[in-house]
């Protein structure tokens, strides 16, 4: 009989993952009704709990939430949590124990690095409006560090069909520095138009539409669709209707 012999096993350098795109329709997400808050969780988070969903590499939170006027969270602790907030529409009015007491206007984003150990609260100031925002954190690098707090204003200012680098592991490019190995950018695009992002090796991406829609890899995302894509060398990011998202690159 004619000897035959298994093929060479693939090495590393020959095998190449494909793209994978997971989407988190805006419509599946875990769902809290307090009255004065409705909340959409893209992530397992207080009662709401999907071992499904339980964050992506070291984004744990994506909260979208909507408070109505005069509503709010009290005072509470956090520790150990990169926290971010952009808000959509209205204001929100954030207090903390750094001192710190802030109105943050729509199309703003704020962050607190919680350390140690830190207090807040978060309220909509308005007597008419409700408030809608992003409650995003970030499981950061070590634990503890003196907390830490800062402001990005946004506005109108993003430049137009472009990503514009928010935070990142380091100060660079105009980036404020957090404690988490990621980089958070803010995206606005023209309908029909497209740009690519290189997200580099080994890192993963997800993508969070504010307002319009995306073609992403074979997905199109809407408001409040997001999606986690991993093994790409280069993301492209397509326009179907003028857009506003966040783009996340975590190690």
């Amino acid at each position: 009989m004619k000897n035959i012999s298994a093929p060479n096993p693939p090495t590393l350098e020959t095998v190449s993952a494909a793209p994978k795109i997971v989407k988190r329709p805006a419509a599946a997400r875990g769902l809290t009704e307090l009255g004065w808050l409705h909340s959409r969780h893209s992530f397992s988070f207080g009662e709401y709990q999907d071992p499904a969903h339980l964050g992506f590499r070291s984004l744990i939170v994506l909260n979208d939430d909507v408070v109505e006027a005069g509503g709010g969270f009290g005072t509470h602790p956090h520790r150990d949590a990169e926290i971010f907030s952009y808000v959509i529409t209205g204001e929100l009015e954030h207090r903390d124990s750094l001192g710190n007491g802030r109105v943050i206007k729509a199309g703003d984003l704020q962050y607190m690095s919680a350390g140690s150990g830190v207090r807040h609260s978060e309220f909509n100031p308005s007597k008419t409006a409700p408030a809608h925002f992003l409650q995003v954190w970030l499981r950061p690098r070590a634990r503890g560090g003196e907390p830490r707090y800062a402001e990005r204003a946004l506005g109108g200012a993003a430049r137009p069909n472009a990503l514009t680098l928010l935070f990142a592991g380091e100060a660079r490019d105009g980036a404020t520095a957090i404690r988490a190995d990621a980089e958070i950018y803010f995206g606005r695009l023209e309908a029909e138009k497209n740009l690519a992002l290189a997200p580099g090796a080994g890192r993963g991406v997800w993508v969070q539409v504010i307002k319009g829609a995306l073609d992403v890899l074979d997905e199109t995302l809407a408001e409040g669709d997001g999606a986690a894509v991993e093994n790409v060398a280069s993301l492209a990011l397509a326009a179907r209707a003028d857009a506003e998202f966040l783009v996340f690159v975590l190690a």
